[in-house]
């Protein structure tokens, strides 16, 4: 599965545009490697998404079949690390 439509399937981000943005940009990692959009991925790869206020590190569970509904979308996926940043004082 693509990177892009897991990122989405998963709703860790909301749209596969905002999702391929993110990997365009450079804060989408798997297994500690900047990844684009189109990377072939699997259960068990660790993916870390650096946000602008915070970084979400997962292990890929499972792979979607289909479409998810809201509450089963945390299902494909285990949480491992968030770290909130701090707002920088100018």
């Amino acid at each position: 599965m693509r990177l892009d439509h897991f990122l989405t399937k998963s709703r860790l981000i909301k749209r596969r545009t905002l999702a391929k943005e993110a990997c365009d940009r450079g804060i989408v990692f798997v297994d500690e490697h900047r990844a684009k959009a189109g990377r072939e991925i699997s259960a068990g790869q660790r993916l870390r998404i650096e946000f602008t206020s915070r970084t979400v590190e997962v292990e890929i569970l499972r792979l979607p079949g289909g479409n998810v509904p809201k509450k089963d979308a945390r299902e494909l996926y285990r949480v491992l690390r968030e770290i909130r940043k701090e707002e920088e004082v100018l």
